[in-house]
């Protein structure tokens, strides 16, 4: 028997916009769209997201990238022109395409990022995957592209792996703007909270403005019932009592949900207080969370399930294309983040009552995410070598 989750009353405030991404920010939530590619700028379709459905921000990984660059006809003239330089190699040549694009959807986001008063308008790029475990290098390489991309409106993306956070601290000390990405564990995510707080106090101390630093933390979500729930269906399997049976059915599809709602109460928490104080006192933004891995992968759950159960104050939510189009035509915003938070704590009770450790799943997951953007990063570098091995031969 598979958890099926009921649809719940459309709000006020949706049935007001008329559109459901629209009305997320009168939720106090920005919408971003996890996904670039050449030919979204340069045909117009950005403009007409930012102007219609209220988009506020890109992000990108290498997946999306890998995903655009080898499986489109965009980057052929702009590949056969970087072939010419002899001082480019695979890696820099991607980055030269990928700076481009970076750029120009910074430059689509300027009037979003001076209305917002730097709250949004940001474009993200990642550093190299293959140097998760690597601070220095991960410092080396995110001040060498931030000087590159020339845009205070873009982001760049360190990984929040025990080596990363340090990088990211490091960053935000000298102004650069970061999102810490690849995060699923409350205790990971407080961690980079806090580093980011210490990052801000480093910077006040050089007497900066506090105001033009934007940080947010990216926090993974369905990839974490992909996972738990696939240990849920093993225990299901092994189990007899019936009791037992009902209470592994009942965790399907929520551990996630409650897992994220309580990274917020951190959030909250952390960014109050004389310390939070002083620093938003001199212009400081909070490092808002941002839901990431928003797209459904189950079938028995609404396709804009994760974006409907994460929406409310000082969040943001980066969504891919397809879930973006189904929230646009069926979504139903509410303030959904802080309801029932003590079911969301008894959630994570219930599930290591059952004996499914939370911190083995998301330091899995940790890894496994670096290892995805490396593969995605190799078949990447791949693909433009080869492209460039065609041209020369």
């Amino acid at each position: 028997m598979s958890t099926v989750i009921k649809p719940t009353p459309v709000s006020r405030e949706a049935n007001a916009s008329g559109n459901p991404l629209k009305a997320l920010v009168g939720f106090g939530q920005s919408v971003w769209l996890d996904y670039i590619r050449r030919s979204l700028i340069s045909t117009g379709e950005l403009k007409r997201l930012i102007e219609e459905d209220g988009l506020r921000g890109v992000t990108s990984n290498p997946s999306i990238f890998e995903k655009a660059i080898a499986g489109s006809t965009d980057y052929t003239k702009a590949l056969e022109d970087l072939e010419k330089r002899k001082d480019l190699d695979a890696k820099g040549i991607f980055e030269q395409l990928a700076a481009k694009d970076i750029q120009d959807a910074t430059d689509a986001f300027r009037q979003v990022y001076e209305q917002t008063k730097r709250r949004d308008g940001y474009v993200s790029l990642e550093v190299s995957p293959y140097l998760a475990h690597k601070t220095k290098e991960t410092l080396d390489e995110a001040r060498r592209l931030w000087k590159i991309l020339g845009r205070e409106n873009a982001m760049i993306k360190v990984p929040g792996t025990p080596e990363g956070v340090p990088a990211f601290q490091q960053l935000i000390s000298e102004g650069v703007n970061v999102n810490v990405t690849l995060l699923f564990a409350q205790e990971v995510y407080e961690h980079v909270a806090i580093a980011y707080i210490a990052g801000l106090e480093a910077f006040a101390k050089q007497n900066a403005d506090l105001s033009r630093i934007a940080s947010v933390a990216s926090f993974f979500v369905s990839r974490i019932d992909t996972l738990i729930d696939s240990e849920i269906d093993d225990k299901i399997k092994k189990a007899t009592d019936p009791s037992e049976l009902e209470t592994l059915r009942d965790l399907k599809g929520k551990v996630a949900i409650a897992n994220a709602k309580l990274a917020y109460q951190s959030y909250k928490k952390i960014f109050s207080g004389p310390r939070w104080s002083a620093l938003a006192a001199r212009g400081a933004q909070t490092q808002r969370v941002l839901w990431a891995s928003t797209s459904t992968k189950n079938p028995a759950f609404p396709d804009t399930y994760y974006v409907e159960e994460l929406i409310g104050p000082d969040t943001v939510d980066t969504i891919p294309p397809a879930t973006f189009d189904a929230f646009r035509d069926h979504g139903r915003p509410r303030a959904s983040l802080e309801e029932d938070v003590p079911s969301a704590r008894a959630t994570m009770e219930t599930l290591a009552r059952v004996g499914i450790s939370m911190k083995q799943a998301t330091d899995k997951l940790t890894e496994d995410g670096v290892k995805q953007f490396a593969d995605a990063f190799d078949k990447l570098l791949a693909a433009v070598s080869k492209h460039t091995e065609k041209a020369a031969s």
